[in-house]
Formats: C-alpha cells, structure tokens, sequence
C-alpha cells in the first residue's frame, strides 16, 4: 500500500469545504482498497469526534489561541508525524499548512508533495503568497477545483504544472437520492426558495434580506426555507436580525428557520426546497449549489468566482448590480410547474456527470499513481 499523508490547520470534524473535501477522498481511498491507497490525516485535535470514528487515521496535535504558537505546534507535529510515517507523497489542502510545510520541506525533499488550492488566487494576501510561492514552486502539482482558477494561476504565476479537480459532496449524507423525500409540484405545492451558508461576509446576508424583500413583493405566496451556521462571537445576533427581517418580509408563518444542522439534516432539508438562491459577493467553488443540485433544487445564483462555472447556465445567473435578472428566474419557475421540474432535472444530471463523490476520488487516483 502507498501512503498519502494530508496536512491541514483545521480538525477535520471542524465544518468546513476543505475538512469535507478531504474526508471524502480519504474515506473514497479507505473504501477502494484496489486503489493501493493508505490515507492519514494530520490535525488538530478533534473538537467532538474520536479518531476512531474514521475509516483512516488520524493523528492530531494542539492548538492554541495564539496564531504564531499553533504556527511552532504545526512545525513540530509535522516533522515529527511526517518522519514517522514516512508517505508516499504529501497532499496539502490548506495555506497555513502549506506555509508550515515550507519550513520542514527541505528535511523531506525525496517526498512529493502537491497543494489543492481551494479558494481562488486574488483571495491570497500579499502576505500569504510571499510565504506560498517559494514552497509551491517545489511542489509536484498545484490541484485547483474550477477552471476559473486554475486560469488565474497561469496567468499570474509561473507554477506548474497545473490541474483541475472539481469539488465534491459526501456520498455518505448526499448520496442517494430518495424520490419519496422529495416534494410533490402539484396543484397544493408551496413554492419554496431555500437558503443556507455560514454568517460570514462571502454570504452577504444583508443583500440576501433585501433580495427576499423584493421577491415577496412580486410573489404573494412565496416560503422561505433557511439554514444559518454559527461560529464565531456576534453570529447569533446577526442570525436573529436576519431571521427578523425575512419573517417581516413573508410572514412568521411562511419562513422555516433551522441553525446549525448536521450534514445528514442539510441532505434532508434541500427536499423541501423548489429554488436554491445563492447571494454570495466570493465564492470559490460553491458545494452549497453541489449539495443542493443532489437533491433536484433549481439553483438560482450571483456570478461570483467559480460559481458560473458551477450553474453552467446563464439563464439561473445573476449579478448584483442587476439582482431583477434572478428575481425574474425565480418568478419564472414559480409560475411554471414544468419548467421548475425541468430545471431540477438538469442540476441533478449536472451533478451526477461532474460532480459526484465517484468522479472526484478516480481523479485523485489518477493524479496521484501519475506522481508517485
């Protein structure tokens, strides 16, 4: 069996696109045992989970409050993990470790390593790409999950080479999909627009309200489904101020709040949903559309980052100095039982074809018996 040793700053029980992503891969290779795989994660401890709950190991270290010493405590834990473990090939799937990395590389220059950027370049401060540049120059293969992406790395930088690896969605929670879950469109049917995502900036929960203020005024009977996830000081101020103002725009009894649900809960809560709105001002891939497309919603969504490339269709993009242009697809699938069950269809083919848990880990294989 070949090693692969995954190095992050976050624990992979932690909510998160990279945790996600990276589980889902290491339990694809844990599942493929034909593959010739052994997946081990290097963490911080675990912050609900035991590492016996995984199908691979995990190895873990402390974290601190204190930036510059979880910057030492990442240093020693992989050097000490890495030499241990001796891998095949290194895979990074975070800037911060990537940075770390880049500190030890040279004791492990016989190891390959490869980075999967999954945010999008101009997302780099100055800062972090003085740090990036030089490691990643020595890496064996730069993975990004858009083509979008990936052109911004060829034009502004010289690393090479350079490969696209669209993201995925757990099997595990999203695989397969139960028709009896799925609302019926017919003459009772309540036409639901769902929303969901963290309390963060990206979101822009703000444009997002006077998005729905502007959509109940056009469509009387219109239901709101929405999920908030919290996590840092502040966000459930922000979540009852949101909540507050979307019940005043559709009524207390038309909007369904729901917070920080599990990952099996989310699988459940896009059935209920007819038309998924994206509102995001960054996003750089969009699993949030993914998930939903899995589950046959419509997806409605800004043309930020690699989000267009997601959709795949025009006609469900919209842009925020022209916000009418989604209010009217949204009209236009309420109206039109046919066509919503239409568009259901092609998201669901969309994922099926791009980007299903499947796909994504005969990819990895792909890349890394090229490497090793």
């Amino acid at each position: 069996m070949k090693k692969i040793v995954y190095l992050m700053e976050y624990p992979i029980d932690l909510p998160g696109g990279a945790q996600m992503s990276t589980l889902s891969i290491c339990e694809g290779l844990s599942d493929h045992k034909e593959y010739g795989y052994e997946p081990v994660v290097i963490c911080p401890d675990l912050l609900e989970k035991k590492e016996s709950d995984y199908p691979f190991r995990i190895l873990t270290y402390p974290m601190t409050e204190s930036r510059i010493r979880n910057l030492f405590l990442r240093i020693r834990a992989f050097r000490e993990y890495i030499g241990q473990e001796k891998p095949d090939l290194v895979h990074i799937e975070m800037s911060e470790s990537l940075i770390t990395y880049g500190f030890i590389q040279r004791k492990f220059k016989d190891i390959r390593f490869i980075y999967t950027d999954r945010g999008l370049l101009f997302g780099y401060r100055k800062r972090s790409r003085l740090f990036m540049f030089p490691v990643l120059k020595k890496s064996h293969m730069l993975v990004t999950t858009t083509r979008f992406n990936e052109e911004l790395w060829r034009k502004e930088t010289d690393i090479r080479p350079l490969m696209v690896i669209p993201n995925t969605i757990s099997t595990r929670y999203f695989g397969d999909y139960d028709e009896l879950k799925r609302k019926e469109i017919g003459p009772d049917h309540k036409f639901t627009v769902g929303l969901a995502g963290r309390i963060c900036v990206e979101k822009d929960w703000d444009f997002a309200v006077e998005l729905i203020k502007k959509l109940s005024a056009v469509l009387s009977d219109l239901r709101i489904n929405i999920v908030l996830s919290t996590f840092e000081k502040g966000d459930d101020e922000k979540t009852e101020e949101i909540f507050r103002e979307i019940a005043a725009a559709v009524g207390e009894d038309h909007l369904s709040r729901h917070l920080n649900l599990s990952q099996q809960e989310m699988a459940d809560f896009y059935y209920d949903v007819d038309v998924f709105l994206m509102t995001s001002c960054f996003e750089s891939f969009g699993k949030a559309a993914v998930e939903a497309m899995s589950r046959k919603c419509a997806v409605v969504s800004t043309t930020v980052g690699g989000l267009p490339e997601v959709i795949g269709d025009d006609r469900y993009l919209y842009t925020k100095e022209d916000p009418e242009k989604g209010i009217r697809c949204i009209c236009e699938l309420a109206s039109d039982p046919q066509r919503l069950k239409g568009a259901g269809e092609y998201f669901y083919q969309r994922y099926r074809t791009l980007y299903s848990e499947d796909i994504y880990i005969e990819n990895h294989r792909r890349i890394y018996d090229e490497i090793i």
